[in-house]
Parts: structure tokens; C-alpha cells; sequence
């Protein structure tokens, strides 16, 4: 494992005592994310709500504008810059790095001339073009894994080895970013819980965490806040669901994730400050 991670103005140490599990803050900027679609999508609410992750000591917050949701639609390339750059603009120079979830080219470029820190692409940067737009950055890139696509990817997810197949995955799009001539400490890998995946595949990947960052040499992002694969084990509806998610949180930090990325801040700052104390 490398050293660092660049991440556009921030640079992480994965080794050492410099070395942290940071938070990242969901931001949705959408009138239809799963868990709290609409709730952001005005810039005042979102700003507020930025202000707010800020307060409880977020490190990262990633702006959505376009629901990935199983079973949501695509959104055009206009209502998602629509969506997003003036939140980014908002937010860029308050203080914690700032990342946007997209798979479409041109948001990726304007998201970069707009200064952000990270592109959190749920495709992989397979959409021609996406890698292109990244390449001359000195942003932080993170590749997903996803099997078919948002509104198709639940109806029936199949692998003959769910954990082998991600990795896979993960190398090949690795691979493809590194032949390019990106900078290899810009990576990091999302194994995608949820994306294209059973409750008995997202728990496989969760407690393969360790072997995900060993064979692809990749900082590990995870993002399990208030899912289903949360939802199964604890019987909770979404809006109740945030102990088990920092649970999640904890378990995917615990084998080496270096972000996690969460719907309720403060409780996973909290408890990843105990975490780090009892170390």
C-alpha cells in the first residue's frame, strides 16, 4: 500500500500516525435519493445542511445530483449541472475537501474547473470520455463497481464469486486509469454495497474489505449508510437506520477502509473517535 492519497488540495497519509478513517458527508441535491430525496435539493437547504455536516466535524461532502437509487431514472446533463455547481461553488472554500458524485464527462470537467477535490464516479469511468476529463487533474478519483446500471441493477444480481468478480472489476478499470497516465496515488476503490447486489453479496464484500485493498494495492471507500444490506439485519425502517450504519462504518474501518461515506455525521465522528482512542 502506498503512502498517500492525493486528494486534490488534501493530501492523506495512509500510513503512520497521520493516518485517519475520514468522513464523508452525503449531500443530495435531488428530489428523489432513496433516503432523503428532497430534503437538500433548494441551494439554501443544501448549504444549510453542508453548514450543518461541517459543525459535527465532516471531512469530505459529496454533492449527488442525480438519484442512483434501484429503479431511478437518468437525469439530463443540464439539470445535473443545474443541480450541482452552484452548491459546489457554495461550498468549495469552507473547509472540508469537497467531491461530486457523477458519471457524465462534462460534469466531471466542470466540477474540476470548479476546483473540487474528488470525483466519485458509481460507473467506473467507463462513459467515453470520463477518463478525458480526469486526466489532467490532480483531483482524487474513486472507481465503483457496478453491476448493469441504477434502474436495473436489483432485479436480479448474479455472480458465481461475488468477491472475485469485484476485483476483477476493480483491476481492469484500475488498469485502464493507470494506462491513461494518471497518477496511481489519485486512486481509490468503492466495492458498491447496494449496486447490483443481494444482501448476502454486500455482506461477502464487507468482510472481505482487507483482501479488496490488498489485491488491488487501492485506499477503500465505503459507503453502506442506511441501505438495505442495514435494513436487513436490523429489521429498521430507512429513517431508523443510522446505528446500524455506523456499525457498518465501524466494521468496514475496522479491516481498513480509509473513507466512509454517511448520511448522519456526528454519530460516525463520534464513534470513530472512540474507535481510533481504543486502538
Amino acid at each position: 500500500m502506498r503512502s498517500t492519497f492525493q486528494f486534490g488540495r488534501f493530501n492523506y497519509p495512509l500510513q503512520g500516525a497521520g493516518r485517519r478513517p475520514r468522513v464523508m458527508g452525503i449531500l443530495n441535491v435531488t428530489p428523489d435519493s432513496f433516503s432523503d430525496g428532497g430534503n437538500y435539493q433548494a441551494l439554501e437547504f443544501a448549504l444549510g445542511h453542508a453548514e450543518a455536516m461541517i459543525e459535527e466535524g465532516v471531512d469530505i461532502i459529496d454533492i449527488g445530483g442525480e438519484s442512483t437509487r434501484p429503479g431511478s431514472p437518468p437525469v439530463s446533463l443540464e439539470d445535473e449541472l443545474q443541480r450541482v455547481m452552484p452548491v459546489v461553488y457554495a461550498l468549495r472554500d469552507l473547509g472540508p475537501a469537497i467531491s461530486v458524485d457523477t458519471y457524465k464527462p462534462q460534469v466531471m470537467r466542470e466540477a474540476i474547473i470548479a476546483g473540487v477535490d474528488m470525483i466519485n464516479d458509481i460507473n467506473g469511468f467507463r462513459v467515453p470520455g470520463a477518463i478525458d476529463a480526469v486526466r489532467d487533474s490532480d483531483c482524487a478519483l474513486c472507481i465503483m463497481h457496478m453491476q448493469s446500471d441504477p434502474q436495473h441493477m436489483q432485479l436480479a444480481p448474479s455472480y458465481a464469486d461475488v468477491v472475485d468478480e469485484v476485483i476483477a472489476f476493480l483491476r481492469e478499470r484500475i488498469d485502464a486509469l493507470l494506462e491513461a497516465g494518471i497518477d496511481p496515488r489519485r486512486l481509490c476503490i468503492d466495492p458498491g454495497f447496494g449496486f447490483g447486489k443481494t444482501v448476502e453479496h454486500n455482506y461477502a464484500l464487507l468482510k472481505a474489505t482487507g483482501r479488496l485493498i490488498e489485491e488491488t494495492g487501492m485506499p477503500l471507500l465505503a459507503g453502506l449508510s442506511r441501505k438495505s444490506m442495514i435494513g436487513a439485519v436490523t429489521g429498521k425502517p430507512v429513517e431508523r437506520r443510522a446505528a446500524g450504519s455506523v456499525g457498518g462504518a465501524l466494521a468496514a474501518v475496522a479491516q481498513g477502509a480509509i473513507i466512509v461515506r454517511v448520511h448522519d455525521v456526528a454519530d460516525t465522528v463520534d464513534a470513530l473517535k472512540v474507535w481510533q482512542a481504543a486502538q
